[in-house]
């Protein structure tokens, strides 16, 4: 699914910046997040963010709905800035329009609170106040995301994992919100289970007319359920490309090396099959500068300019 440059974005990050001050033996550290990471989210599509553990994904969505204030750069929703100063009337827009799916199905649940307090939370804070309207949408958004009228007035720990998560997914969509951020929504559930809440996840995204950001280190399911894919590597973001394109031709060394790292489900192919690792070479003050290039439309690699050269080779596009 390729957009042109002129096409309306629902969302688009500028340059966006995290950092987080540490301290170590007195001493300050700042750990560089997200690093200057831009891209577009439009309507309709699943954007896929990928990488390994710790690479900034997570903060990134988080950034976005406002967890996180972020360092620098800018988020715009529909053209208007969603990253300043926290106010009544922004924090409003936010969770009008964005909402999130937790990783830990779990930790993200009040084990005090009923399901239908859990879920029916959201549209008390839009101001409906009405009990039995509240528990009518609350029971319905229960049957759409594949659970029964009487769970309503249980609590979390009498579910399992893969109920909690769909729990979780009727708390983020009852508010109707038009961007989805779901955080690695089935790493912590049995495969079995994974496919079911990403069936689920795609019949809604149809159903609802969703746009969902999809973080996750699973490189089997985001092509499965993504449109586009960006790989983070350390904070910065490395590679965009449509799902098809990345898969058949992935350009950045890293995302070479996290392709290579899916198993294949024949014992044979898979015993002689060689890993790719990516280290790369420490950066020094007379290093070559990175920067994005095109490597077609809707194709970007974050690299040096004799790199980008050497790829453009190996694809013949000299």
């Amino acid at each position: 699914m390729t957009h042109n440059e002129n096409e309306h974005a629902l969302l688009e990050v500028k340059n966006l910046c995290m950092y987080f001050t540490t301290k170590k033996r007195g001493k300050k550290n700042v750990v560089k997040a997200v690093d200057d990471v831009s891209f577009k989210v439009y309507a309709g599509e699943t954007f896929g963010i990928v990488g390994e553990s710790g690479c900034g994904k997570t903060t990134c969505g988080r950034t976005i709905i406002r967890l996180y204030d972020p360092s620098a750069g800018d988020i715009l929703m529909n053209g208007k800035s969603i990253a300043g100063k926290m106010t009544k009337d922004l924090r409003k827009e936010i969770t009008d329009n964005i909402a999130m799916i937790f990783q830990d199905p779990i930790a993200s649940l009040n084990p005090r609170m009923t399901v239908q307090e859990i879920i029916g939370e959201g549209l008390k804070i839009r101001g409906i106040e009405d009990p039995a309207e509240r528990e009518k949408m609350v029971l319905d958004m229960l049957w759409k995301v594949g659970l029964q009228p009487e769970h309503a007035t249980r609590y979390p720990h009498e579910f399992s994992g893969g109920q909690r998560q769909r729990i979780g997914i009727a708390r983020a969509l009852i508010v109707k919100p038009k961007i989805v951020i779901a955080d690695e929504p089935v790493s912590a559930l049995d495969v079995s289970v994974q496919a079911q809440v990403i069936n689920l996840l795609n019949s809604l995204k149809s159903e609802l007319g969703l746009t969902v950001i999809f973080i996750a280190h699973n490189l089997s399911v985001v092509k499965y359920f993504c449109d586009r894919i960006a790989v983070m590597y350390y904070g910065k973001l490395v590679e965009l490309a449509d799902s098809d394109e990345l898969f058949a031709h992935p350009c950045h060394p890293y995302t070479k090396a996290l392709l290579s790292a899916i198993p294949l489900p024949d014992p044979i192919s898979e015993r002689t099959r060689i890993r790719i690792s990516y280290e790369p070479s420490p950066r020094t003050d007379d290093s070559e500068p990175l920067s994005y290039h095109n490597i077609s439309e809707g194709h970007t690699i974050y690299c040096t300019d004799s790199e980008f050269e050497e790829i453009m080779k190996e694809l013949g596009k000299e």
